[in-house]
């Protein structure tokens, strides 16, 4: 998972009709690019994050 600071990580719902969690990461805190991440939601709460293989970044600047 190639992901920096500012992009966002798309966790997809494990169970029909769950919604995708969606979060903006703050910070790389493994080597360059790489998990784990800290993360924040749209409530502002931090976390931090290994993305799964339920997972996807949309880089900054991308939709």
């Amino acid at each position: 998972m190639d992901a920096n600071k500012g992009d966002r990580l798309v966790v997809h719902g494990r169970i029909v009709g769950e919604q995708d969690r969606v979060v903006e990461v703050v910070e790389v805190l493994g080597p360059p690019h790489t998990p784990p991440f800290r993360v924040r939601d749209e409530r502002g709460h931090e976390s931090i994050l290994v993305p799964g293989p339920d997972s996807e970044v949309e880089h900054r600047g991308h939709g």
